[in-house]
């Protein structure tokens, strides 16, 4: 973020995930201007992060304050912090920037959409939030009484622009906002992008070790009885079926992952495999080489319950294929487009 510019940045209880302590010395490493005005601790009785910062563009002087809920489980932080009422930090950070000159006061609310509409109602003075916390993506900016609220949903894939008019003292006359979903076409920033694969090679790395260390712990327990037996049983009758489903990406699903470097990122395995961290399904391409890819135990069910699904069939429905073809895996999922070309 810092790298990329990023003037301010708000902070919710997923940032604490694993500790006050690891959250602030990677602030004070990166320099990045993570602010909360009602994240306190206990000891101090003193705001954890800056509160607010004040930025000035062009010459404009534009305050960013963020509050987060005083409702969330701050996790391994919940002993040395506590969060006070939005509200009431909002209205105080808005009075302080305000005072140090800010004609445009920007919130970056942790507080989800129906919160954060209720804070722009609520406290006078903010110009614009920027809602975040689990919010939906809203093409156009909504205005409540004089604040335009904007709304770029999550994980970074789409970027929210506001323009504000100001007055000849530099104050909002008025708003507008738009959000501009970033697909391929933007491109890559190459020093970012280096940094990304590099820490997903090493993740993966990391994830394939550890997966190899579990494989010869659970190397010597007994199986279950209901587990998974891979394609090459169910070939040995179905071959009609097995021809149609070689011609198919699902057959060399497994491929896709080893080309990204992403065969022992756990996010990512679940979709590629069979059965993965299940009884008896996949534990890592050394151990359970023949359930790499997805095969028919994916969509039909563990091989030791065919005589059950052989006598009451058992329909492979959209609601199968939506636990990988949904969101950001497939964002142009289409059931009846696709599942023909699969069918047999």
């Amino acid at each position: 973020m810092k790298m990329l510019d990023v003037g301010a940045v708000g902070c919710s209880e997923k940032e604490l995930r694993f500790g006050a302590g690891f959250l602030t010395a990677n602030v004070k490493r990166s320099k990045l201007d993570l602010v909360c005005a009602n994240l306190y601790a206990k000891n101090t009785k003193k705001t954890l992060l800056t509160p607010w910062v004040v930025k000035t563009v062009g010459n404009v002087k534009v305050g960013a304050f963020s509050v987060m809920s005083d409702k969330v489980d701050l996790g391994p932080a919940r002993d040395s912090l506590y969060v006070e009422e939005p509200t009431a930090a909002a209205r105080r950070a808005v009075k302080e920037l305000r005072a140090k000159g800010a004609t445009v006061v920007v919130a970056l609310s942790q507080l989800g959409k129906v919160e954060s509409e209720d804070l722009a109602s609520a406290v006078d003075g903010i110009d614009v939030v920027i809602a975040g916390h689990n919010v939906p993506v809203v093409n156009k900016g909504r205005q409540v009484k004089s604040t335009m609220v904007c709304y770029g949903g999550e994980q970074g894939q789409n970027m929210g622009r506001t323009i504000v008019t100001l007055d000849p003292k530099g104050h909002a006359t008025s708003m507008e906002n738009e959000v501009f979903t970033l697909l391929p076409e933007v491109g890559e920033k190459a020093d970012i992008a280096k940094i990304v694969k590099d820490f997903e090679d090493g993740f993966n790395e990391r994830m394939r070790k550890e997966e190899k260390e579990k494989a010869a712990q659970q190397a010597n327990t007994q199986q279950t009885q209901d587990r998974y037996l891979g394609s090459e049983v169910c070939i040995k009758c179905h071959t009609e079926q097995a021809d149609q489903w070689k011609s198919t990406p699902h057959s060399h699903a497994f491929q896709a992952l080893l080309d990204a470097k992403k065969d022992a990122t756990p996010e990512c395995v679940p979709c590629h495999v069979v059965g993965y961290k299940l009884p008896g399904g996949y534990i890592s391409q050394n151990e359970t080489p023949h359930l790499r890819n997805v095969q028919c135990e994916n969509c039909h069910g563990m091989g030791t319950e065919h005589e059950a699904f052989a006598k009451n069939a058992r329909p492979v429905t959209e609601q199968t294929c939506v636990q990988c073809h949904q969101g950001t895996n497939d964002p142009e999922w289409n059931f009846a487009a696709k599942f023909p070309k699969v069918v047999h």
